[in-house]
Order: structure tokens, then C-alpha cells, then sequence
């Protein structure tokens, strides 16, 4: 004899597991600043006409959507698939199957292309730092600079018939890769990113220095790519650190007491690693996702944000 249907709410209660991913969005929902959020994007979000018409979907809905394909590296259409797949994303957003509409993989696309087109993500990004820092976990006394490259598909078998042109190739170590940068800026205390900035692949990293410090640091941590005598120079003053990794001579070698110097600011800089470990590994983000460097720019400002809200979420639940 089959067994007779569960209802969905039903179901709910009986299951005695919270899942991983259910236990990640409830957390990340406690720690967005959904009223910031919303405030910011409701001006741009289209309205009921005054001739009527068919109703735009919930902008806190489609604001949900948009999170859950940062973090889980959904494309547009995986977006809408996944809705109809998975509860704990529908609950997440806020819909019920039956009752009100999913939206459409277009629909998806448009959401996103709003907040592209008015810099939006930049602006959550913002609103995230601020905050943060409203909620004292940013101090803003050190600054952690390092990069890291996002590949890009380097194939020519797609409809253009060619590699992004936007991006390009650069050589680190024996390996040579091809996309774009993300620089960032990072909080010595609490490894928040406080500064992003977004390059071509071929660009160098100091390169884009000065758009990763807030100008109040007294103390700069980097690796042997940021080398600058002039920029130490600038820098030191009382009460003042230059944490940037010590370089040998050319044909030289790196004298002990530089080496031990180079042990404790590599120990400082450990922490600028988190960042990228959380885009990369917890929300998947190991290949650019579009075409041109302005649309993968804005998904960064993205993913970055979230990532500083999940990196602090313990502290902000707390």
C-alpha cells in the first residue's frame, strides 16, 4: 500500500536534522542588515504604475535570491532550478510553493543587472563596512594589502569565438594564468575587508597601493610584491610600522635579521588569506562568472561583503 503524502509545513516539523546549509542561512539571515540593505535599492526598484499592471516580485525576495546565488555559485537559471529544488532556500526567500510566484531565471538577470547598472554592489558593500563599524568590530588601526587572480575560461569554443578580451595572462611563479585580480585591504584586528579594488590580471599589484589604505593605518603589512622605498619612506613617522616583507639583493641574500623580521610580519599577514578563502572555497567563487571586467567587479563587491558578514558572524550573533 503507497504511502499517503506529508504535507510540506508537516514535514518541517517532523524532521529532527537541521542540515548544513540550513544552519548557514539561518545564521546569515540573523547577521545581514536587511533594513540597510533594503533601504539602499528600494529608490532604484521598479513600482506598481499608476495604470496598474502586472506587480514587480518583493524586493526583499529578490534581494534573498541574489545572496543565495552568491553563495552557492548558482548561474541565473540554477538560480530558478534550485528554488523549485531545494525548501530550505524557498524558506529562505520567503516563498511557498502554490502560493506565490518563483522567479524566473530572467527576472534573476534583471534584479542583478539593476544593481550592476546603479553601483549597487559597491554600495552594499559600503553599508556592510559602516555596519560593522557601528557594531565596533572594525578598528582601523592596521591594514593588510595582498591580491589574488580569479581564473577566467580561457577556451574558445563559445558563441564569440575568443577569450574574454578584457582579461589577461600573467606568470606567477613557473605557472601562467589567465583572468583578473581582486585587491583588497584588510583590518589587522578583525580581518573584515575594509578596500577593494579590481584589476586585469597582467596589472601589478602595487599597482593599486593607495586605493587599498584608508590613510589613518599605523602599521601596513604586504608581501615582497609591494616593495617601495619611497612608499616607506612616506610612511614612517612615530608611532608607525612598515610590515612590508623584506627583499634580498639581486644576487644577494636576505641578511638573518630581515629573515626574522620577515617571520613575524608573515605571521601578521596570515589573516588577509581569510577573505580569500571564504570566496574561493565557502562560496565557490574560483572562476569568473561573466564576460568583461565591470560585471565580474560588481559580483566581487558582492561576494566580499557577505563574506565579511560571514567571517564576523559569530561576534555579530553574539
Amino acid at each position: 500500500m503507497p504511502k499517503q503524502p506529508v504535507f510540506p509545513g508537516l514535514r518541517d516539523v517532523m524532521k529532527k536534522k537541521v542540515t548544513r546549509r540550513e544552519q548557514f542561512l539561518a545564521e546569515m539571515d540573523e547577521v545581514v542588515p536587511w533594513g540597510r540593505m533594503l533601504a539602499l535599492i528600494a529608490p532604484h526598484y521598479p513600482k506598481v504604475g499608476s495604470k496598474g499592471g502586472r506587480p514587480p516580485m518583493p524586493l526583499e525576495m529578490m534581494l534573498r535570491v541574489y545572496f543565495l546565488q552568491n553563495w552557492y555559485a548558482l548561474s541565473d537559471p540554477m538560480a530558478e532550478e534550485t528554488l523549485y529544488d531545494s525548501d530550505a532556500m524557498r524558506r529562505f526567500a520567503g516563498i511557498e510553493l502554490g502560493d506565490d510566484r518563483i522567479p524566473d531565471e530572467t527576472t534573476i538577470l534583471n534584479f542583478r543587472h539593476l544593481l550592476e547598472r546603479h553601483g549597487l554592489t559597491e554600495a552594499i558593500f559600503a553599508e556592510v563596512s559602516a555596519h560593522l563599524a557601528d557594531k565596533g568590530i572594525t578598528l582601523r588601526s592596521g591594514t593588510l594589502v595582498d591580491a589574488t587572480i580569479i581564473d577566467a575560461p580561457s577556451s574558445t569554443k563559445n558563441k564569440a569565438g575568443a577569450r574574454d578580451p578584457e582579461m589577461s595572462s600573467t606568470k606567477k611563479g613557473n605557472d601562467w594564468y589567465f583572468g583578473m585580480k581582486a585587491h583588497i585591504g584588510v583590518d589587522a584586528d578583525s580581518g573584515v575587508v575594509h578596500s577593494l579594488d579590481t584589476s586585469t590580471a597582467r596589472l601589478h599589484d602595487s599597482q593599486v597601493w593607495d586605493d587599498l589604505l584608508h590613510g589613518e593605518e599605523t602599521s601596513v603589512w604586504a608581501d615582497k610584491g609591494y616593495v617601495s622605498a619611497e612608499r616607506e619612506a612616506a610612511f614612517t613617522g612615530p608611532g608607525k610600522f612598515w610590515g612590508v616583507m623584506r627583499k634580498a639583493p639581486k644576487g644577494g641574500k636576505l641578511h638573518s635579521l630581515d629573515e626574522r623580521i620577515n617571520r613575524v610580519i608573515a605571521m601578521v599577514r596570515a589573516k588577509v588569506e581569510h577573505p580569500f578563502r571564504i570566496v574561493k572555497r565557502q562560496f565557490a567563487h574560483v572562476k569568473t562568472r561573466y564576460r568583461g571586467l565591470a560585471k565580474n567587479r560588481a559580483q566581487l563587491f558582492t561576494l566580499f561583503a557577505l563574506g565579511n558578514l560571514f567571517l564576523v558572524r559569530r561576534r555579530l550573533m553574539a
